[in-house]
């Protein structure tokens, strides 16, 4: 069944892409949810003259997307956590990391950083996804607090 979503979703495609799921995917989960809608001959003809009309929005949007990536790859930020002997009580998440880059002065929310489980102090890269053709690397260090 091809359906048109209307939010990002996560292995399966971006808003405003029209995509083939199983029947019961859609009419269970994903159109009850307000995730996407049947792709109807009509809704198709809707939404190209939606994408139509949005086109030099995007190109601005992608602009600043390229432009935020530069700045975060730019970035080296250093985080201290409670440890001992190189072990950190916890771990590192992807809010701890957006709390850091927002004292840096940039706004991401947690939930476009993937970070992998930090579990000892060290060099790390985490992944930031700006927009679906903007991706970004934040490279950060642990080491252990005073």
């Amino acid at each position: 069944m091809e359906v048109i979503l209307k939010k990002d979703m996560e292995n399966l495609g971006y808003a405003n892409d029209i995509v083939n799921v199983k029947p019961g995917y859609a009419n269970n989960y994903l159109i009850p949810q307000g995730f996407a809608t049947a792709a109807t001959a009509s809704a198709k003809k809707v939404l190209a003259e939606n994408l139509r009309q949005r086109a030099h929005k995007d190109a601005k949007i992608l602009a600043d997307a390229q432009a935020l990536a530069k700045t975060i790859e730019g970035l080296s930020l250093s985080l201290a956590v409670k440890a001992e002997e190189g072990k950190l009580f916890g771990t590192v998440t992807a809010a701890d990391l957006a709390e850091a880059l927002a004292a840096k002065g940039i706004e991401l929310d947690r939930k476009i950083i993937s970070v992998e489980t930090v579990k000892t102090v060290g060099e790390y890269e985490a992944a930031a996804r700006l927009h679906k053709e903007v991706k970004a690397t934040i490279k950060f260090s642990v080491s252990a607090a005073e």
